[in-house]
């Protein structure tokens, strides 16, 4: 049968972290070639060539994916949820993050324990939520909190040899940040 179980898990070590290093949006329907693992198809081994631009985030980030299934209905699929946190509030910002909450982009998310994931590959994400606040305090938070979601029929893939000096090699032939573009692989 399709559905049965075929590995076990022992307890890991204590040897990762939490937290999110940095985001990478792309254009939905950028991704020009996906190409699986040939022996396993959670894990992409490219995307093609396109362009994403990159976020760098620190704290107060997070990404979770829940699973929905039903036996009643035989379907399952599992919600991606991307919740940012983007300081400082700037004009150039609030353009920007309007044409995502317009758009669905595909998102490569990547940790500190250098993982990087896919998500919406197929769907892409929606932006569901968000605020745009300058707090109370001096203390306060004057930024963005943006909560990004994605409907999959699979979990977000792994993507394979991805992370060279902290940016993604494998899935882009080029990023493009405020600062101009990133060969990968370089320390520009």
């Amino acid at each position: 049968m399709a559905c049965d179980l075929s590995l076990g898990r022992k307890e890991p070590c204590k040897d990762v972290v939490g937290g999110i290093k940095a985001v990478y949006f792309a254009d939905y329907g950028d991704f020009s070639t996906i190409v699986y693992d040939t022996t396993d198809k959670d894990v992409v081994d490219t995307l093609g060539t396109f362009t994403c631009l990159q976020y760098d985030v620190k704290g107060n980030s997070s990404f979770e994916q829940n699973i929905t299934s039903s036996r009643e209905n035989g379907t399952t699929f599992f919600e991606q949820t991307l919740n940012l946190t983007l300081h400082k509030l700037t004009k150039e910002d609030n353009k920007e993050l309007k044409l995502m909450a317009y758009g669905r982009p595909h998102i490569l998310v990547e940790d500190y324990n250098s993982n990087v994931f896919v998500m919406g590959l197929e769907n892409g994400a929606d932006v569901s939520g968000g605020t745009i606040v300058t707090g109370a305090a001096m203390g306060d938070l004057s930024g963005y909190t943006l909560t990004f979601t994605g409907m999959e029929k699979l979990p977000a893939n792994f993507l394979q040899n991805v992370v060279t000096n902290g940016i993604p090699t494998a899935p882009a032939t080029q990023i493009t940040d405020a600062g101009g573009t990133i060969t990968p692989g370089t320390n520009s």
